[in-house]
């Protein structure tokens, strides 16, 4: 990585998990980190469930849209974490890629949400620590 790190989440609907990484990632990291986020197959809105939980952290992803997964996204970010979007990221040499195992907040209510958002905020904190 040269200068500013970079990030890329990635999950099939970029509406829920890759968004609220993406919300997380740009609060703690304060402009030290290019965030992006994408989908496989992006939905027409995000989750308002994972909006309302980002929400309860202080953190409003309202103005966040589902994007659709590029190449070229992929091409200028340093580090692609994949949340389920399966073989549909395509794979550079020189990218430090990470698989992020975290179930689909899709249809759940917020009670089953908050464990998945509080797990990804514990991942982007160690991922941080990691590239600041």
């Amino acid at each position: 990585m040269s200068g500013q790190p970079s990030v890329l989440f990635v999950c099939v609907h970029n509406a829920g998990r890759s968004q609220m990484a993406a919300g997380y990632l740009e609060h703690l990291a304060r402009g030290r980190i290019d965030v992006r986020s994408a989908g496989s197959a992006p939905a027409d809105q995000i989750n308002p469930v994972a909006v309302e939980a980002m929400l309860e952290e202080g953190i409003d992803i309202t103005t966040a849209t589902p994007k659709v997964l590029t190449t070229e996204a992929v091409q200028e970010s340093d580090v692609v974490i994949t949340m389920g979007c399966g073989d549909a990221c395509p794979i550079f040499p020189g990218k430090r890629y990470e698989d992020w195992q975290l179930d689909d907040p899709a249809g759940q209510g917020i009670e089953a949400v908050r464990p998945i958002r509080d797990e990804i905020r514990r991942r982007v904190e160690a991922l941080v620590a990691d590239l600041t």
